[in-house]
């Protein structure tokens, strides 16, 4: 019997042994599944964690390496990613002339990363930072806070700081992207000939919107650009809205539209002002316009023939709706992308152009929506460029020369565009912890020796980082000594781009005396003058008038013969309507 028991007993125990043996097992293989879960995550993570540092560091990388970089990281992640749809969006027929057969739709289609996706995540990275800080309280349109506070009767909170988010987004364009014509009075050697009935250094496509917001110059319809990109990243509907030819059909672009509820409030880049409502009151709306002759008269300017504004209600009955969205930012993978950014990793990089134009479509005047041509054509217009600078050294020399000081390949170009990208990116002081150095700084040592720019005839490697050997050149020494001048005019140049830019970033960092003070002290020196004493002399008002020196702006805002004259007196008459209303 104790035998028996014995037996039972050592059976029970075994028993109990296999069991917790077999509970062990499963308990290991949860830890294992549950670690392999954690390890997956942790590459996946990481592999956007490298983009993100990539696109972070992107202006001091070499720009081929880190494109495939970027590439192999992101294809990386999507391997434990479920496949990306592959349908394509309708509107994409709006720009298919421009592309060889089929290239378009392998261009969108393809569910693997390119390295030309590189540039595009690039500019979300950098309008969404830039989106970042400039969307405070403290960048408000001075001229519309009594408007603000009445709207906040009729709209929801939402929609009201949607208004403001824009209006912050085009006042800072204005102030930091200085107006250019769209057609430049500055000279040029004969360039090449485009396709579809493109024009050399023509409207809108002569620099893409990363060259715009970098260089701190543009036409209207590359401030358009801009704005629309930095609205994508803010979450607020904007296209470019444009009239409509009755007899062909052609658009014209004129305004940027936001969309807020099922009005559009409508921005004219080229005046660099929003379109005032009625009673010259906040910001008008698409069917304002519409309705209310005097909207439009209002954007001319009594007296003088010259600032006569081209359209009327009339013209306005019937609009376009253009969406500022290159082919890839609608692409299958860069949906797959988006479902992957979250957190501090937040951006936009895809759209559904698709819901856009029916969003945009659904509000009367609204007949027409499509992709803006323009940019596909910035890609376009550069690639042309390139080429035909590679056959002809003299037109190569005025591409390149142009913006050396920002974008040639040596070290105070260098130092200055890092300097331009840690100011858009809102990095302004140093780091002293990491001992990194903030944009504030970066401008302050732009500083190149005089015996640098001195020595330029005989330093055989300067002469080779502007693209100024005179054996490639081919031109007799009279023409090379002028281009020695221009090149020498360029890198002095630089000095005083990043004193401009740094006294826009005092501007920018709430030091608005200071900034004061450096536009009127150092831009503006009689010796120092550059091409940056207009937009300075814009911004100079601006701040007299975030100052309270609202008589001495509207002064400022009159001056003759500025390039953005027609829309700064539309400004002063702003100015003077709310100093009267107090």
């Amino acid at each position: 019997m104790r035998l028996v028991a014995a037996a039972a007993s050592l059976f029970v125990c075994c028993l109990a042994t296999l069991t917790g043996c077999n509970d062990d097992s499963q308990l290991v293989r949860e830890i294992q599944v549950k670690r392999q879960a954690e390890q997956q995550a942790r590459s996946q993570q990481d592999h956007l964690g490298e983009t993100f540092a990539l696109l972070k560091q992107f202006v001091e990388l070499d720009p081929k390496k880190a494109r495939r970089q970027v590439a192999y990281h992101l294809n990386r992640w999507s391997e434990n990613q479920p496949a990306p749809a592959t349908s394509l969006p309708k509107l994409l027929k709006s720009v298919s002339e421009l592309f060889p057969p089929k290239e378009l739709d392998k261009l969108v289609g393809d569910t693997t990363f390119q390295p030309g996706d590189a540039d595009h995540l690039r500019d979300c990275f950098l309008f969404h930072s830039l989106y970042s800080w400039v969307d405070t309280a403290e960048m408000d349109e001075l001229l519309l806070s009594d408007w603000f506070a009445d709207l906040a009767k009729s709209l929801s909170e939402e929609q009201v700081d949607q208004l403001k988010t824009a209006a912050r987004l085009f006042d800072w364009t204005v102030r930091n992207v200085a107006y250019e014509p769209d057609v430049p009075v500055i000279g040029a050697p004969p360039g090449p000939t485009f396709p579809f009935g493109m024009e050399f250094r023509g409207p809108g496509y002569r620099q893409t919107d990363y060259q715009t917001v970098m260089r701190g110059t543009g036409d209207g319809l590359q401030r358009a650009g801009v704005f629309t990109q930095l609205c994508r990243q803010a979450n607020v509907p904007a296209a470019v809205i444009g009239t409509i030819d009755s007899s062909t059909g052609a658009v014209t672009p004129y305004f940027v539209g936001v969309l807020v509820g099922d009005e559009i409030y409508l921005f004219e880049p080229r005046l660099g002002v929003f379109v005032p409502g009625p009673g010259q009151v906040g910001i008008a709306t698409l069917s304002q316009a519409r309705l209310d002759e005097l909207v439009l008269r209002r954007l001319s300017i009594a007296g003088l023939d010259e600032f006569t504004y081209p359209l009327s209600k009339n013209d306005v009955q019937q609009c376009a709706a253009l969406f500022n969205l290159s082919p890839i930012a609608v692409s299958p993978r860069m949906k797959q992308l988006q479902s992957g950014l979250t957190g501090m990793r937040r951006m936009n990089v895809y759209v559904d152009p698709d819901q856009l134009a029916e969003d945009f479509d659904a509000v009367t005047g609204i007949s027409s929506a499509k992709l803006w041509d323009v940019a596909v054509k910035a890609e376009i217009y550069q690639a042309i460029c390139m080429e035909y600078g590679q056959r002809d050294p003299i037109f190569n020399f005025w591409f390149v020369a142009r913006w050396a000081m920002l974008e040639a390949n040596f070290d105070s170009a260098k130092s200055l565009a890092q300097g331009r990208w840690l100011h858009l990116l809102g990095q302004f002081a140093d780091e002293e912890d990491s001992n990194v150095k903030g944009a504030r700084t970066m401008y302050l040592e732009q500083r190149a020796p005089e015996f640098e720019i001195e020595d330029l005839r005989i330093d055989v490697d300067l002469q080779t980082a502007y693209g100024i050997r005179r054996s490639d050149l081919n031109v007799d020494a009279e023409e090379y000594d002028r281009q020695i001048a221009q090149i020498q005019a360029m890198m002095r140049m630089g000095k005083r781009t990043a004193t401009y830019w740094l006294s826009l970033l005092q501007g920018d960092d709430g030091r608005t005396e200071t900034a004061e003070r450096w536009i009127a002290d150092r831009v503006l020196d009689e010796e120092q003058l550059s091409i940056w004493v207009d937009p300075a002399r814009y911004n100079l008002a601006r701040l007299n008038e975030k100052l309270g020196h609202t008589d001495e702006a509207i002064e400022m805002y009159k001056r003759e013969d500025a390039p953005q004259e027609h829309g700064n007196r539309i400004r002063a008459r702003l100015v003077d309507k709310q100093q009267g209303d107090e």
